[in-house]
């Protein structure tokens, strides 16, 4: 199948496909004597595996390591258990940092409410505050 076709059965833009085949990701295609890229059913199966880890905030080289062992005929099923447990973990830190982060937004609406509106020269209202929340980061 052509490129067109592949982008299409693997939800991947065209220049997504040639920059994974640039990188390793994806083998090079067998080329048609137009020199067109032909795909097969394997290279489907390969793109889907890679979009769907990219879609898991998997990185390019966490890919490359479980196609590795792919291709080495090494059951990656390990690595890619520990990966889904590293970005569990990670969305778990960054969700309560996001929740830290709503609180003192909401404190600081609330702080700031207090302050006057009219302060064009942001010394005595609530872009104080803001500019202060640098020194405390």
């Amino acid at each position: 199948m052509q490129i067109k076709t592949f982008a299409h059965r693997t939800n991947l833009p065209p220049k997504t496909i040639r920059y994974y085949e640039e990188i390793g990701l994806l083998p090079p295609p067998k080329r048609l004597e137009n020199g067109y890229r032909d795909y097969d059913e394997t290279d489907v199966a390969r793109a889907r595996f890679v979009a769907g880890a990219r879609q898991l905030d998997f990185s390019l080289d966490d890919i490359q390591e479980i196609l590795d062992l792919r291709d080495k005929r090494i059951a990656p099923c390990r690595v890619v258990l520990d990966l889904l447990e590293e970005k569990a973990d990670e969305i778990s830190r960054l969700i309560a940092k996001l929740q830290r982060m709503e609180a003192e937004l909401r404190e600081l609406r609330q702080l700031g409410e207090t302050f006057p509106t009219d302060d064009i020269d942001g010394k005595n209202c609530v872009c104080h505050l803001v500019s202060e929340q640098s020194q405390h980061n």
